[in-house]
């Protein structure tokens, strides 16, 4: 390929004001091409949403198993979210059939109580730092329940979280590899543990326990490997959710007025600020074959970077994707991804954040920004390092 097209050159997904609103630059980057070549990130964007959806969908074509281009991965990278099908499916269907016989209703009501209590001591304080007051304990308390084990300190594991969370970054910084490493060396003793001792027999981990080893000792180390990132994964997931979403109702005081009013409109808002303003930035996927994305001519092994920030503000896909619509029907934004390596527990995020607004509902109090909001440097993840925020009558 003679010539590339390349992205503006400002564009850095580290930068303070792209970590501060991605959202102008991607656009630029979605006007441009259907891929643009990033040189630093050796890596094609795919900006719009007919495209995005394209590359998720089809695992034929795009592998997330970097095996399939001949790169080696460890064993104990091998989960539900690296494999690609068919070697996939036994351990997914395992998963999302253990998912199928929880009670989500029951976690949403239990995650309803647990901000509740934490908001009725929050509105003593004059502010209060959302991510550690909030965000991080309900997320690790939630994702736990769900398992059904009981959850490491929350002060302990979000160091942990936040180490990995940095190392997915490695490729624009590689000193952060070698302690991510270790981190998921906690994280692997941790979950390990979990398989060796009795949890809850009813919870999430309970019935893949008792049917991981009929698949196979292979599928059961599958199992393993797909725990530890459902944990991991959905802890800081829905953290940098809960925290993006508190920042929209701060900034947005009139949403939950709104919600007050149409009780009935909560769960189509709850996945409108997902889409709005989403935890997850991108996914990379290798290309399996030469490919044309668009009229741009990928070759085989190059990676492929789908950007969902930018595809949930395509305004070929959404009327007014830059706007808050909380009645936005249909929405099929890729806030949890899309396929068949999307996120294992879309139904309990979305529970789980509905649980924090009726929350938050119930207080009869505003939300407001308490200071300047940081954001941590992270381009995998948009989340909060400081939110300050006040609860006001």
């Amino acid at each position: 390929m003679d010539t590339l097209p390349v992205g503006p050159a400002r564009y850095d997904p580290l930068a303070d004001a792209t970590l501060a609103d991605p959202y102008p630059v991607l656009a630029e980057l979605r006007a441009q091409a259907p891929a643009v070549w990033h040189d630093g990130m050796e890596c094609w964007l795919i900006t719009r949403y007919a495209d995005c959806v394209r590359v998720l969908r089809d695992h034929t074509l795009f592998a997330r198993d970097p095996r399939r281009l001949g790169s080696a991965v460890p064993e104990a990278s091998l989960s539900v979210q690296v494999l690609d099908p068919p070697h996939q499916a036994p351990v997914r269907s395992l998963f999302m059939t253990a998912l199928h016989q929880q009670d989500l209703p029951a976690l949403q009501e239990r995650t309803r109580q647990h901000a509740a209590f934490r908001l009725v001591a929050l509105t003593a304080e004059s502010s209060w730092e959302a991510m550690r007051d909030l965000a991080q304990p309900v997320a690790l308390a939630s994702i736990a329940d769900l398992l059904g084990v009981t959850p490491p300190p929350v002060a302990e594991w979000a160091q942990v979280s936040d180490t990995i969370m940095r190392s997915m970054d490695g490729g624009l910084n590689p000193d952060l590899i070698e302690p991510g490493r270790r981190a998921r060396e906690q994280l692997s003793e941790i979950v390990a543990s979990w398989f060796t001792t009795t949890g809850r027999p009813t919870g999430l981990l309970g019935h893949v326990r008792a049917r991981a080893t009929e698949a196979g000792p292979e599928h059961a180390a599958y199992a393993v490997h797909t725990a530890r990132v459902m944990f991991q994964g959905g802890y800081s997931t829905l953290t940098a959710a809960i925290g993006n979403l508190l920042d929209i109702l701060a900034r947005h005081p009139e949403v939950l007025t709104v919600l007050r009013e149409r009780p009935g409109l909560l769960p189509r808002a709850v996945d409108e600020l997902v889409r709005f303003d989403g935890p997850v930035q991108g996914t990379t996927r290798l290309a399996a074959a030469d490919v044309t994305i668009g009229d741009v001519a990928v070759r085989r092994g190059a990676k492929v970077t789908v950007l969902f920030a930018a595809a949930n503000r395509d305004p070929d896909a959404f009327t007014t994707p830059d706007e808050l619509v909380l009645d936005r029907s249909p929405n099929r934004h890729v806030g949890y991804g899309w396929g068949t390596h999307a996120c294992l527990g879309t139904a309990m995020a979305q529970r789980i954040l509905t649980a924090l607004v009726e929350a938050l509902l119930d207080t009869r109090r505003g939300l407001r920004p308490a200071g300047p909001a940081r954001r941590r440097r992270t381009a995998t993840m948009r989340t909060f390092a400081s939110l300050p925020l006040s609860l006001q009558p």
